[in-house]
């Protein structure tokens, strides 16, 4: 049995890191770090030509048609290349209408959500770090009331699925009545965030919405499991690079032997986490009653790996690991994004113990 990755499926992840290689360098990737909004239209527009943004959903609705694992093989390599942009708020809304949707809705919203013409996100978090739906508290009739917070670009989203009591799903379309967005100053500026505020605004129920949250919820675990497993890969290429480039008592520090085994150290922690997030991905849509463990596991163990990978990377890289000027604070915080986002390892790892029975 090949438990291996497909030849299709190592071409997209090729393809994808050369697209973002060529089109999102540090260099840029800095610019929209440190822009006002965040995003970059000609870069979405060249992920939607990818087909990226639309992979998951149905072919009747111009998607591609594929399965969980190919989005979280796109989402490694978009997290190794950094990208900026509303990604994983977009395919999470469309994978939640396409799920929960009637089929007017769906008919409404997956096709140009399948392009990109329009960006959806999801709006789960709560004040005091309610992101389960077990635990979401806005009620919601033909309107909602209630404040979500830390919502991928809110700001620019034409539909939000928004979680509420009981882990329904409503939209919420953009230029709805009582809607206000305000930005909240995140961590990691390549995927910007805003608290949203409803006031009696107008929503319209996902009809499967209380079966299928639970599903949304752990299809965005293995997203952000597999975005970080990405991250961390390009932390370890970054650290073993200025490794052969800095040099210290006349020879690059590749040949210190403490070096040598804190880089070897990094690589060992985060190549073996790989098959959870592959195997979490593969059980979504093919081994559905280990599904829910398997991406509560992978999330918290890879996003904890990486984000000391990303200490130890800035450790490798000296005195510049620590300042602005050093690309290792791009992925840096992107691996802090991807630890917080839905709930820290701690949350994951005891929702796992209770689901194991422990």
């Amino acid at each position: 049995m090949n438990f291996d990755i497909s030849e299709e499926q190592e071409l997209l992840q090729d393809t994808i890191r050369q697209f973002m290689a060529n089109e999102c360098p540090t260099t840029h990737l800095r610019e929209v770090f440190e822009s006002e909004t965040g995003f970059d239209a000609t870069l979405w527009k060249g992920m939607a030509e990818l087909g990226l943004v639309g992979l998951h959903l149905d072919d009747e609705y111009g998607g591609a048609g594929l399965e969980i694992i190919d989005l979280a093989l796109v989402a490694e390599s978009l997290g190794y290349g950094g990208a900026p942009g509303p990604f994983l708020g977009h395919v999470l809304a469309g994978l939640a209408i396409q799920l929960a949707g009637s089929d007017a809705q769906k008919q409404t919203w997956l096709p140009s959500l399948a392009t990109g013409d329009a960006i959806g996100t999801v709006a789960l978090g709560e004040v005091g770090g309610g992101w389960q739906p077990e635990e979401w508290t806005l009620a919601a009739g033909s309107t909602l009331s209630g404040v979500k917070l830390n919502v991928p670009y809110a700001s620019i989203a034409e539909v939000i699925v928004v979680g509420v009591e009981g882990g329904g799903l409503v939209l919420v379309e953009k230029g709805a009545s009582g809607v206000e967005i305000q930005p909240i100053e995140g961590v990691d500026r390549a995927r910007r965030i805003d608290a949203v505020t409803f006031e009696s605004t107008p929503c319209e129920a996902l009809p499967e919405g209380a079966a299928q949250s639970g599903r949304v919820r752990d299809a965005a675990l293995v997203l952000l499991a597999a975005d970080a497993f990405g991250s961390g890969s390009r932390l370890v290429d970054m650290s073993v690079a200025y490794a052969k480039t800095r040099e210290q008592f006349g020879v690059t520090i590749e040949h210190f032997q403490a070096v040598k085994h804190q880089l070897a150290n990094m690589a060992v922690e985060l190549e073996p986490s790989r098959g959870l997030f592959w195997y979490a991905a593969h059980a979504f849509d093919h081994v559905q009653d280990e599904s829910q463990r398997a991406a509560a596991l992978a999330k918290a163990h890879i996003s904890d790996r990486v984000m000391q990978i990303a200490r130890d990377s800035v450790e490798a890289h000296g005195g510049i690991g620590f300042t602005w000027e050093c690309d290792v604070q791009l992925w840096f915080k992107r691996s802090m994004f991807n630890r917080a986002f839905l709930g820290t390892p701690s949350v994951h790892r005891e929702r796992a113990a209770q689901m194991g029975g422990w």
